[in-house]
């Protein structure tokens, strides 16, 4: 897919570059809730509208059977996923992963204020989380 074409491209491009000035500011080796802070208030202050901490719940056969808190969401269309790691890893990914899969949400950040500022963007289109009808069903039908 071309740059051009991508979901909430703009809006991502903002939020990535309000996370460069954050990390430029601060640097490596605060507490993510230090940077969760510094990033909603620097998004606010950027015009964007900003929720933390938002409860999600998880679901499993008709059942709620869980639930979990994206540290934001911005706009109602972007997930962001924080850490203050040494490097972005496989793990973090498929935690921003399962999060869109949760959600109405099909775009997410992974921002990692860690050695070096790093960020992955992710999306998880709704049209691939319908769940199916029968769950013996294979993913292949």
């Amino acid at each position: 897919m071309l740059a051009e074409n991508l979901k909430h491209r703009e809006l991502t491009e903002k939020i990535i570059g309000v996370f460069y000035d954050v990390y430029n500011e601060l640097r490596h080796g605060f507490l993510e809730s230090v940077y969760e802070q510094a990033t909603a208030l620097a998004l606010a202050q950027a015009g964007m509208k900003v929720v933390q901490q938002v409860a999600v719940p998880v679901w499993f056969r008709e059942q709620q059977v869980g639930d979990f808190r994206a540290d934001m969401v911005v706009e109602k269309v972007v997930l962001l996923e924080l850490k203050a790691a040494r490097t972005i890893e496989q793990a973090h990914e498929k935690q921003l992963l399962n999060y869109l899969r949760a959600t109405d949400i099909e775009v997410g950040l992974l921002l990692n204020f860690g050695v070096r500022a790093q960020f992955r963007r992710l999306v998880y289109e709704n049209e691939r989380k319908k769940i199916r009808d029968d769950p013996r069903e294979s993913a292949a039908s």
